[in-house]
């Protein structure tokens, strides 16, 4: 793993960063795990198509909107709907249904945010014509030839990375993100990383520590020790504070893989630069089902408690919970309007 010095002042400085650029106040992002089936078949992630031993799931129309509907009651400014990769005219025209109902209640208020993978430009604007405001598309790593060796040979880094600037055109706030310790990844890789982020002028950064899956080819065999939790999630902490450092004003989440290895590493998270949680209410019915990496957290949890432990932790840090607003991105709205 790799190993840098001065860690607490690295993160204190980062913490300042934030505090003048977005205050001490956590957005947060209600995250709806719709489905795990998947078309992809990437080396690293627990819901790859050729994982036989996932139980597979789809949340339908009435149940999506039905969980939105709480989060919107429950004071979540806004709501993200994740799921596994999937194409077609089938699928876009249900999520477009999907949103058209949530913008009924919601309207322009309650910020949608969708991570639904590559798609066609026609679909991305259906999507955001029936309500959708963000969309996250993770690069997983700015090294091409590393990308590579994540993924099956029909996988390609380039229709990601054009994926991301279709979405700009489509007018979303485009947020991106890396996964930190892959195997084979150098210092040199992550600071590129943040030049990526730079390079393509991104709203909102979602990334976190590379955590080996045992059901996949790339995590099968990778050794796990406490000393190697830790290192990961000191890693991940560090890209936290060095993407704040170099971008002021983007919105990046505490991922919820920082808890994972650690009870309060969401709380570290924000201490280190991030200004953005996303509680998981998803039904605890399928939540074990959605699983990109082992030891998620909060899996036998409802909806509700949720909500009130992750508040009471934020709190606990002294930041402020930022109920009842989408928590947008400044980065996005200073490029229209040129400041």
């Amino acid at each position: 793993m790799i190993a840098w010095p001065d860690a607490k002042a690295l993160f204190a400085a980062a913490y300042e960063v934030k505090t003048r650029n977005v205050g001490r106040r956590v957005s947060m992002r209600g995250l709806l795990e719709i489905g795990n089936v998947c078309e992809k078949n990437c080396h690293y992630c627990g819901i790859r198509r050729g994982n036989a031993e996932v139980r597979r799931y789809s949340i339908g129309a009435d149940e999506i909107v039905a969980a939105a509907r709480w989060a919107y009651d429950a004071g979540y400014g806004s709501l993200v709907m994740q799921s596994g990769e999937l194409s077609g005219e089938a699928h876009t025209a249900f999520i477009e249904g999907i949103l058209r109902r949530i913008h009924e209640f919601g309207g322009d208020d309650f910020g949608i945010t969708l991570s639904l993978g590559e798609q066609d430009e026609e679909t991305y604007r259906r999507w955001r014509e029936a309500g959708a405001h963000r969309y996250l598309l993770r690069i997983e790593t700015s090294n091409r030839e590393l990308y590579a060796s994540l993924h099956p040979a029909d996988h390609s880094w380039e229709r990601r990375r054009d994926c991301l600037r279709t979405l700009r055109r489509c007018g979303y706030q485009v947020g991106t993100g890396v996964m930190a310790g892959l195997p084979g990844q150098t210092v040199e890789d992550l600071a590129a990383d943040i030049g990526f982020f730079v390079a393509e002028d991104i709203d909102m950064i979602g990334m976190g520590p590379y955590i080996p899956h045992p059901q996949t080819p790339l995590g099968k065999g990778i050794p796990w020790t406490p000393a190697d939790a830790a290192a990961r999630l000191e890693l991940g902490l560090r890209m936290i504070a060095a993407t704040r450092l170099r971008l002021h004003d983007v919105n990046i989440a505490a991922a919820t893989a920082l808890q994972a290895l650690e009870p309060d590493g969401r709380e570290r998270g924000l201490l280190a630069g991030a200004n953005v949680m996303m509680p998981n209410i998803t039904d605890a019915a399928h939540r074990a089902d959605y699983q990109l990496y082992p030891g998620k957290p909060c899996l036998g949890e409802n909806a509700t408690l949720c909500r009130g432990c992750v508040e009471e932790r934020i709190k606990s840090i002294g930041e402020e919970v930022n109920w009842g607003v989408r928590g947008d991105s400044p980065h996005f709205f200073k490029r229209g309007t040129g400041q």
